[in-house]
């Protein structure tokens, strides 16, 4: 017979990197709400991947990206609403995603119904920034940066302060790679957004 006392103590469970599980939508919902301390993300196949908290460092330079677009955004009158790394969206593939940084016009958000703004917002942004930290392997990010520009982001920066380096995609537009850039542009999605990427560096 299996207890089901609620008062049985927490476990923690390991998982080895070649061993995934696979969650429904409704199945990671209920896991989002029982591990508020733990970023979750879900893949277009159901694989759930358990994404630990970040070190000081990433959550420092996470935290100059919001404050740098929030500035941004409240001086530029653009209409729109700007996302932290907290926020999970369900993409168009069934993925369920958090973005370091994301960014969602006021005339897609308003497109969508309550329905679809539910607790995860079933929507890709237009606008994502991811930040590899010192643990993270390159190409898992890259691919996700990849997943959001098919599933409708326009521009996407991948900042990977290790080399200074910063990879840009755009939808139909094959990836820009950038060394050490001076500045990056919000070009034609986030116009006249500048940032300074010595904030991250540094």
């Amino acid at each position: 017979m299996v207890q089901t006392s609620s008062r049985l103590p927490k476990l923690s469970l390991e998982l080895p990197e070649n061993l995934s599980l696979t969650v429904s939508q409704a199945q990671f919902d209920e896991l989002v709400i029982a591990n508020r301390d733990l970023q979750l993300e879900r893949t277009a196949e159901g694989v759930l991947i358990v994404n630990p908290p970040t070190g000081w460092e990433t959550g420092e330079r996470n935290f100059s990206l919001a404050v740098e677009l929030g500035i941004w955004l409240r001086s530029s009158g653009i209409e729109g609403k700007a996302f932290d790394s907290s926020t999970g969206f369900i993409l168009p593939n069934g993925a369920t995603r958090s973005p370091d940084i994301s960014w969602i016009s006021q005339a897609r958000w308003a497109s969508l119904s309550d329905e679809q703004k539910s607790t995860f917002a079933s929507v890709c942004p237009e606008f994502v920034i991811e930040l590899r930290s010192s643990s993270d392997r390159l190409k898992p990010i890259q691919e996700k940066m990849q997943e959001y520009i098919n599933n409708g982001a326009k521009l996407g920066w991948l900042i990977n302060p290790q080399n200074r380096q910063v990879e840009i995609y755009r939808n139909g537009l094959p990836v820009e790679i950038l060394d050490a850039p001076s500045e990056l542009s919000g070009e034609q999605v986030l116009p006249g957004f500048v940032l300074n990427p010595n904030l991250i560096w540094s």
